[in-house]
């Protein structure tokens, strides 16, 4: 690793945290657990004057806080929303935020926010309006971008880039980071029929700030994204092959559906640990069934559009 990569990367290094959830205000407030940091729905707080802004405020004295945004939708045709770059930043400069992330995807059209985060076509074309639009966030916000890879249900036939290749020439023209969701690396291998040690291979772990670990559905045929329970074998067996080549990039844990309560959510992200610095752990991340071919998922699918359209977890406060 280069010196100026080794600064970097010591600059990320916050540490094993937590999603921020309503439900979990009080507990905090009256116990101020012992966790590394936390992550902030960017729209559960940006239009919020009231309890919620003022808990993250309190956070924000004691905790690193990061903000994830869920509706920036930097692969719409739409214009972007000036307004609501307005308010993101005055937000991250209200809570120091060590930075603000968002999705490779789009959320809507003509003014519509679907609140699902949609597939783009990995094409040279998406790739040039996408630079243009990061580029453009980046000079509203006065950081850098933080842009994760999604959870996918389908592949466009038109797409000729591959989604590391994409996101890794993203970064190099607009000097943006990446947050890097493991599960979302295997739900989508899987329901791609990919390997997902392939897509880790080839990942710009150069640009990785984050790591994500979430929880999922696996339905036999199909896996959907639901952050709702506890992070599966499988994935955590692909954090560990992230973690390796990660730099100790900030590892946050999502749970999002059917929320415990707040020692059970922490007590999961904890045992990342054990998943960290084994160089023994060798456990294959496939996991039992059959994933969909390539040729099966080259079309839109019965079961895909729900999948697609289930993305409800943004957890409104």
């Amino acid at each position: 690793m280069r010196d100026e990569d080794s600064g970097r990367a010591f600059e990320y290094q916050l540490g094993l945290g937590v999603g921020l959830r309503n439900r979990h205000f009080d507990d905090i407030l009256r116990t101020w657990p012992a966790v590394d940091w936390f992550e902030a729905i960017s729209e559960n707080f940006m239009d919020s004057g009231g309890r919620p802004r003022a808990v993250l405020r309190q956070i924000a004295e004691r905790h690193p806080v990061v903000l994830h945004g869920v509706s920036m939708s930097i692969g719409s045709t739409d214009p972007l929303d000036l307004g609501y770059l307005s308010r993101l930043r005055r937000l991250a400069d209200e809570v120091s935020a060590r930075w603000v992330s968002d999705h490779l995807c789009w959320t809507g059209m003509l003014g519509i926010n679907s609140h699902d985060l949609l597939p783009m076509p990995l094409t040279e074309t998406a790739l040039a309006h996408v630079t243009a639009r990061v580029r453009q966030v980046q000079d509203q916000l006065e950081r850098p971008l933080v842009l994760e890879n999604p959870s996918t249900y389908l592949r466009f036939r038109d797409s000729s880039i591959s989604e590391p290749d994409f996101l890794r020439a993203l970064c190099d023209n607009t000097g943006c980071q990446l947050l890097l969701d493991v599960n979302n690396v295997y739900v989508s291998c899987f329901n791609a029929g990919t390997d997902p040690l392939h897509y880790l291979a080839a990942f710009p772990f150069e640009r990785v700030v984050q790591l994500h670990l979430a929880g999922h559905q696996h339905c036999g045929t199909h896996i959907i994204d639901t952050h709702d329970q506890p992070v599966a074998d499988a994935v955590w067996a692909l954090f560990h092959h992230a973690w390796q080549r990660s730099h100790g990039a900030a590892t946050l844990l999502e749970w999002d559906g059917d929320v415990p309560a707040f020692e059970r959510v922490h007590a999961e992200v904890l045992r990342a640990r054990g998943f960290m610095n084994d160089e023994a752990f060798v456990a294959p991340p496939q996991p039992p069934g059959h994933a969909p071919t390539r040729e099966a998922l080259s079309t839109p699918v019965d079961f895909l559009v729900p999948a697609v359209m289930r993305r409800s977890s943004l957890s409104r406060v």
